[in-house]
């Protein structure tokens, strides 16, 4: 089939102008919202000086509020629920490590009450979390 004057041939190729400027615009969504996204429960924690802990795998984040509440990552739970939940939770995970961050208004034989019943869960290393001392 020969082309006749003033005929062009279709191009078959895909434009990826429109593509690369969609990809830039979500990058730039996802980029400015990221930060708005970090949530977690707050507390004001103690100042000391410490070094990090080093750790093979993430290790289970417990916090307890100024109020009294008791949160495992991002999830509340009860007092009375924490032994089992935490049993069941680590039946599965080789390294038995956990984080504990209280606020510092707790008083200290809440937070005991909370270490026991975490060594009691068989949880054989129990960190503390706080903020570093700005001199």
């Amino acid at each position: 089939m020969d082309l006749e004057e003033g005929q062009s041939r279709l191009m078959s190729d895909i434009n990826v102008t429109p593509l690369v400027d969609v990809m830039l615009v979500l990058l730039i969504i996802f980029m400015v919202t990221a930060p708005m996204m970090m949530h977690g429960v707050k507390v004001n924690l103690p100042s000391t000086e410490s070094r990090n802990i080093k750790t093979e795998e993430d290790p289970l984040l417990l916090t307890i509020t100024k109020k009294g509440e008791i949160f495992v990552e991002d999830y509340k739970i009860e007092d009375s629920d924490l032994k089992g939940k935490l049993e069941k939770i680590f039946a599965n995970r080789a390294g038995k490590e956990i984080l504990l961050q209280a606020d510092k208004e707790v008083p200290y034989g809440a937070v005991m009450r909370i270490m026991a019943q975490v060594k009691e869960a068989g949880i054989t290393k129990v960190g503390m979390i706080t903020e570093p001392v700005h001199k």
